[in-house]
């Protein structure tokens, strides 16, 4: 009689059996293929079925039952996500149903960790290398019987007295599974150079130790021993388990599973946010974890609910907090490997947001999270909108009656995001926020108005991302995106294109034609003064070199002559240069900079030390010519060369050396290396000033009586002490101006005010330095004499002394001795 009614009406079958699987369904390990069976259901149900699969109420899938009347549900992957209650049902037409059902639960898969991964071992030493793994295993040292299985374990190793340099292996592997195992390798050295610490073993020169990550991570860390015995290059892989769990995840993702996914990756991305940002590698996984969202959508046609778009934008926006900053920064400028996933991992983050807003369900939305805001409109042939008073975007004309517009605005993408252009550098910083705009169709006009964040800035570039931009790295790019406005605080755009976009910009690079001209101007009239004064000393040097204290001023003159005409030459070179916005170029310029620059206030506290000295030592004794020179020069160049060097060498690396602008010059906001000048330029010029003050009160305290010859050694003392009181404080206030340009950067009377001192500089040093020195005065006079008298030699050079000549004449005062050297009227008329 049951049977009758089951072939005519609608009866539910629920059968006993439970659903059939390919593995034991008790010990399921995650991420093992599971195939679950179905039927077949009794012979009076009919064969004219279909079937569906239901997980804890939500739809898998519908199929037809095979000839053999059973179906099949596979999973690929099983992991935590898929968890649950599996329903079978096969209906009838009428409503009669046979239903089967099991509950399926993943056990974690064995997390081994063993310590060392890759370490050493001293000949006829020991080490203690460690096995660990997750609750619910063991795990044991292959062929060894001691120690017994365990969660943890340990085992001594010692390597044989006298051996040869070799490599051991230990296997450690779970006991229950001994396809899960782990190799620790041991190399057996004979010295031991790098001392082991916390994380690496004892190693060799040139050896790469790897060590296994703390407790709650997964991956490991690498470390090389280096020559100084210390070990360097030290790389952490290590992933925060929890993430990696959801990385494994996503790559199994499917419409059922994707909501419950992104509600745990928002939870444990809040909950675990500190230790996410602060782990490059951490942060790399979950970049990964967004483009397997993207990539899994696209190919199975997801569509994203309002609710999985904001677990996706709150997780997100952890990542591009001020916290993660550092760790963008790292793996955006990561040159430890060839590979550039790293360094294209900014890229990628982006581009994932773009896969997945295309796939953000299609009705009006705003989603306001803390750090990204998602908002989504329907319009008609034009749109205009303003967004969170950040980004004001205008749509004048639109193909198509109606479409709609995803518009993703990021308040600190600024991290995340390197400033690159053209070259893998960039000398400028963005400025707006990053907007992301996928409208329904393609857009050929698009107005964009982007509030700056910081308005010292100049220079604004309209710029997209480009993601074919250096080889697939990525990059801003310019092309089909022009300025149009900038003021008020807003910078105007227009792009013929739609896709993620902002603005670059240059810090502390004021527009002034005025200084430009008074810079390269005065730094010409600078240059110029220079090279005459070197000239003068060239024709002059006879006369100079016959006494000792004279010749040594001399030096200092001609080499801080020659130092600040070089330092001028390379600043042109430098600014050159800054259009290029090339990083090595615009390294090597300021690094000459940096050194003439302070090869020039050596010099000057070199002419101080010498004036000290003879003020205080006895005339024509103490040190000799010889060796007064060899610390003059030491002094003059060799500190200025440590000081660049040390400089360049422990800023360069991590790219904080120069500024990151249009100016060539030493950074200031990551590094402070400009310090390095500042602290010494003034300092010396402090130390100068103590100086003359201790040598105008011992010579003006001296009496008369002296002869001849400490009489000329007075007079050489006062012109030293005459060119330092006055170059000093020309030279101090030049470069404390400097740095009150750094401080106030938008005073254009501060740059005005520095560019003038910085420009008078050469001529000083020709009116205080040479001109003003009466041994020069007749010297070139005596030049001059002798040139008239030789016709036959070159007339440029006479030329040349004779102008000379009346100009130092002008600078004479009117005195009734016959002292002076201004023996010859013949050398007035010629």
């Amino acid at each position: 009689m049951l049977n009758q009614l089951a072939t005519k009406y609608p009866v539910d079958f629920v059968s006993v059996k439970q659903l059939t699987t390919s593995v034991d369904p008790n010990t399921i390990i995650a991420g093992v293929l599971v195939t679950l069976t179905c039927g077949p259901p009794p012979t009076n149900l009919g064969s004219d079925l279909t079937v569906e699969w239901t997980r804890s109420g939500t739809l898998l899938a519908t199929d037809k039952p095979s000839q053999d009347a059973i179906s099949k549900y596979t999973i690929p992957k099983f992991l935590k996500i898929h968890d649950g209650t599996y329903v079978c049902q096969m209906k009838r037409k009428d409503g009669a149903i046979f239903t089967q059902s099991l509950s399926l639960t993943s056990k974690a898969a064995p997390q081994i960790t063993v310590n060392p991964v890759k370490g050493t071992v001293q000949c006829g030493a020991s080490v203690s290398v460690q096995c660990s793994v997750n609750t619910g295993y063991q795990v044991e040292f292959k062929g060894l019987t001691l120690p017994t299985p365990g969660l943890e374990i340990k085992y001594d190793y010692k390597a044989p007295d006298g051996c040869t340099q070799q490599e051991e292996t230990i296997t450690c592997q779970v006991t229950t599974n001994p396809q899960d195992y782990k190799i620790i390798t041991l190399d057996l050295i004979k010295d031991v150079f790098c001392e082991p610490d916390d994380v690496f073993s004892a190693g060799s020169e040139g050896f790469e130790a790897v060590a296994s990550c703390e407790k709650g991570k997964v991956g490991n860390k690498t470390a090389v021993c280096k020559a100084d015995g210390k070990y360097g290059d030290i790389k952490d892989n290590c992933v925060l388990e929890v993430i990696q769990n959801l990385l494994n995840e996503s790559e199994a993702l499917d419409a059922v599973t994707l909501p419950v996914f992104l509600k745990d990756l928002k939870d444990a991305t809040i909950t675990n946010s500190k230790t996410i940002t602060d782990s490059p590698a951490t942060i790399s996984a979950m970049v990964k974890i967004f483009a397997n969202i993207g990539r899994r959508a696209n190919s199975l046609q997801i569509t994203l609910s309002k609710d999985s778009t904001q677990n996706i934008l709150e997780s997100a926006g952890i990542l591009t907090t001020d916290a993660a900053k550092n760790s963008w920064n790292e793996l955006n400028n990561d040159n430890r490997s060839e590979s550039s996933e790293n360094k294209n991992a900014s890229s990628s983050f982006l581009s994932a947001f773009e896969g997945i807003a295309t796939h953000v369900v299609n009705e009006p939305l705003n989603i306001d999270t803390q750090y990204i805001i998602f908002t989504k409109i329907n319009f008609t042939n034009n749109f205009q909108d303003d967004f969170n008073s950040s980004v004001e975007i205008d749509i004048p004309e639109a193909e198509g009656s109606r479409q709609s517009v995803a518009v993703m605005l990021f308040a600190s993408m600024d991290n995340v995001l390197p400033a690159r252009q053209n070259v893998n550098t960039s000398f400028s910083v963005i400025n707006g926020r990053v907007v992301l705009i996928r409208p329904e169709s393609d857009i050929n006009n698009i107005s964009i108005v982007f509030n700056v964040l910081n308005d010292t800035l100049g220079k604004p570039k309209c710029v997209f991302w480009d993601f074919h931009l250096l080889d697939g790295l990525g990059g801003w790019s310019d092309e089909g995106c022009s300025f149009v406005q900038n003021g008020n605080g807003t910078v105007r755009c227009s792009c013929n294109h739609t896709t993620s976009f902002s603005i670059l910009m240059s810090p502390d690079s004021p527009q002034d034609p005025v200084l430009d001209f008074i810079t390269y101007i005065g730094i010409g009239i600078s240059m110029g003064s220079l090279v005459v004064c070197l000239i003068i000393e060239g024709i002059a040097w006879r006369k100079i070199k016959k006494h000792s204290t004279s010749y040594l001023r001399h030096v200092s003159i001609v080499n801080i002559a020659v130092s600040l005409l070089i330092a001028d030459i390379w600043f042109i070179i430098g600014a050159a240069i800054s259009n290029t916005n090339s990083a090595p170029a615009c390294t090597a310029a300021t690094f000459f900079i940096h050194f003439f620059y302070l090869a020039l206030f050596f010099w000057m506290l070199a002419s101080a030390l010498l004036l000290l000295y003879r003020t205080l030592s006895v005339f024509d004794g103490g040190l000799s010519k010889l060796t007064m020179l060899i610390i003059g020069f030491s002094l003059g160049y060799g500190a200025p060369l440590i000081i660049a060097t040390i400089t360049i060498a422990s800023t360069a690396p991590s790219n904080e050396y120069i500024r990151q602008n249009v100016v060539c010059w030493l950074n200031w906001d990551q590094s402070k290396a400009l310090l390095a000048f500042v602290i010494p330029a003034l300092l010396i010029v402090v130390i100068n000033l103590i100086i003359l003050i201790v040598v105008l009160y011992k010579i003006l305290s001296r009496r008369g009586g002296a002869n001849a010859a400490q009489t000329e050694e007075k007079n050489i003392l006062y012109v030293i002490a005459r060119s330092l009181a006055v170059l000093t404080p020309l030279f101090g206030l030049t470069w404390g101006l400097g740095v009150g340009v750094l401080i106030s950067p938008k005073n254009r009377g501060m740059h005005i005010t520095f560019a003038l001192f910085n420009s008078v500089q050469g001529f000083f040093i020709l009116v205080f330095g040479t001109l003003l020195d009466k041994t020069v005065r007749s010297a070139m006079t005596i030049s001059q004499g002798y040139s008239s008298q030789s016709r036959t030699r070159s007339t440029s050079r006479g030329t040349l002394s004779s102008g000379v000549s009346n100009f130092l004449n002008k600078l004479k005062k009117p005195r009734r001795s016959t002292r002076g050297y201004h023996t010859s009227s013949n050398a007035s008329n010629t």
